[in-house]
């Protein structure tokens, strides 16, 4: 049995992080490998703009369709479980990709990722809240996030250059050696905190219900389902937008990584600042107003290096607003139902994905220029921006209502 002495604690926790932020990276790489060779697609296999879409597109739709069942299974069974059947997914499907014989078996891959997907992400909020303390929550989920947007840059800068390399197949074997090596690493280092009391029981899945009678709740819902809406339709169509400006799929894949890697490097600074200034909302709301300053220019402007340098700047403003949202619903629901808030946040913001992904091409029309569906992302961002500053403060509730021992949370 674990030590709950802090010695022991201090450097066991951040193991437990590095191999949660491991294999959350991985889904997320494994996510976005297609989204800078639609092209590419359509023409090797003669399938449809739409068809293509859907290598990428089929991760948000099943992410609605699993995303509670998810969550209810993260409360009652367990992160460890949850994720762990999640990761062991994710590897077994991605090494079907490697059979590239028809465009069929490249979807029917990425269709089991998709579904593994949530029973990985969904478990942040629950293992953070096992082995952190509010204080450090934010810079906690900051840190898991962090591999998300790692995965995400790996996904959309890494894979051009690995299939002009060594070909497709050869790229789908090494991706799924990765899934595998991360799901070994997770099994292995991933064991709840045995210092602190249990956090679920199997009696919580009825809890559901009262989260979507919790208006602070169902507030950062909605900024989940308009932001992770506009961030999904953003690197979804990000080649197709910046195509008309004369980049081409290599450059824009590295404007999608240069846009993660600002996220990375936000992700930790912005939520630590959060922690210092024991303060959520101010940080939210201005991560939600600088992205809405950059969107319109990272879309319209035909410079490459000016292109790298906004898709940096508006990484780090906007994708730290996830962790923070992450939190924030964590501390609103309580540690007990963390893994129910964190599905319902992750269900709002794919099915955000869903409309805003599909909506663009409508908005777009006939026509090869993203212009207007741009002028689309930037609007919600502005809607985004006001719902920002009526979310609610939730660091002062969640400090009133638990009193962690420095024993047990580290």
């Amino acid at each position: 049995m674990a030590s709950s002495h802090p010695a022991f604690l201090k450097p066991r926790r951040w193991a437990v992080l590095s191999a949660y932020t491991l294999v959350v990276g991985v889904s997320q790489m494994l996510w976005l490998n297609f989204a800078p060779l639609l092209t590419l697609m359509q023409t090797r296999y003669g399938v449809s703009e739409l068809m293509a879409s859907m290598l990428v597109l089929v991760f948000p739709l099943l992410y609605v369709v699993f995303s509670i069942h998810s969550g209810t299974m993260t409360d009652t069974r367990g992160y460890r479980f949850t994720v762990g059947v999640g990761a062991l997914g994710m590897a077994l499907f991605s090494c079907l990709r490697i059979i590239d014989s028809s465009f069929g078996f490249l979807l029917a891959g990425q269709v089991g990722i998709a579904v593994a997907q949530p029973y990985v992400v969904n478990g942040i909020s629950k293992l953070v809240a096992d082995w952190f303390s509010e204080e450090q929550g934010a810079i906690a989920t900051g840190l898991g996030t962090m591999g998300m947007f790692l995965g995400m840059a790996a996904g959309m800068a890494a894979t051009p250059a690995l299939v002009e390399t060594m070909g497709l197949r050869l790229s789908m074997v090494v991706f799924a050696a990765i899934s595998v090596v991360a799901a070994i690493v997770f099994a292995v280092l991933v064991h709840p905190n045995t210092g602190v009391p249990e956090q679920g029981t199997a009696g919580e899945a009825t809890g559901l219900r009262p989260l979507l009678g919790n208006r602070k709740l169902v507030r950062l819902c909605w900024l989940a389902f308009l932001g992770l809406g506009v961030f999904n339709g953003l690197t979804t169509w990000l080649e197709q937008i910046l195509a008309p400006r004369g980049i081409d799929a290599e450059k824009a894949g590295i404007i999608g990584g240069a846009l993660i890697v600002g996220g990375i490097v936000g992700s930790v600074i912005i939520p630590a600042m959060s922690d210092l200034a024991k303060r959520r909302k101010p940080f939210l709301v201005a991560c939600s107003a600088a992205a809405l300053a950059t969107m319109y220019p990272l879309c319209t402007s035909s410079h490459y290096g000016l292109l790298l340098l906004l898709a940096c700047l508006h990484g780090f403003c906007f994708l730290p607003a996830f962790a923070l949202l992450l939190e924030m619903s964590a501390q609103v629901a309580g540690a007990r139902a963390a893994g129910a808030a964190t599905s319902l946040l992750m269900l709002a913001g794919n099915v955000g994905g869903v409309v805003v992904i599909v909506a663009m091409p409508l908005v777009k029309g006939e026509g090869s220029d993203f212009r207007p569906a741009v002028v689309l992302m930037v609007a919600l961002l502005a809607l985004t921006t006001v719902l920002a500053m009526l979310a609610p403060e939730t660091f002062s509730q969640a400090i009133a209502e638990t009193s962690p021992s420095p024993l047990t949370r580290g």
